[in-house]
């Protein structure tokens, strides 16, 4: 068994941001091709705004849904949500880090952002 100590993690932290960003540009070029292809030539009119206030579970839901019936607009705003998720899961890491290495102030600051953010996304925070 591999023992984890600050070498491993700061690795397993710098591979989550490298292969997170290098999926997300795949993932949204992928969709942005599927969406130019499918409606490149519609013309999109911006002089009505429909606001389309939803919880992030239902967002998530419809865009899962998308990404099944591979539709463009879909795959693009996953792209965006693994955007989001990836330095999100490097704070995990860090936390796990500073929890592995008994820094303690580090993992009091690293809950409470994680605590902030999680707050922040259920109640939508930023409207």
């Amino acid at each position: 068994m591999m023992k984890v100590n600050d070498k491993t993690m700061q690795h397993a932290i710098g591979n989550v941001l490298k292969y997170g960003v290098w999926s997300v540009l795949l993932v949204g070029i992928i969709g942005g091709l599927i969406l130019i292809w499918s409606h490149g030539d519609r013309t999109i009119d911006y002089t009505t705004f429909r606001e389309n206030d939803q919880s992030i579970f239902q967002v998530v839901d419809e865009i899962l849904h998308g990404v099944i019936r591979m539709d463009g607009r879909s795959i693009v705003y996953l792209a965006i949500i693994m955007l989001f998720l990836t330095p999100l899961f490097r704070l995990i890491l860090s936390l796990i880090s500073f929890l592995v290495e008994r820094d303690y102030m580090y993992v009091i600051i690293t809950t409470i952002v994680l605590i902030i953010i999680a707050f922040s996304v259920y109640f939508g925070v930023g409207h």
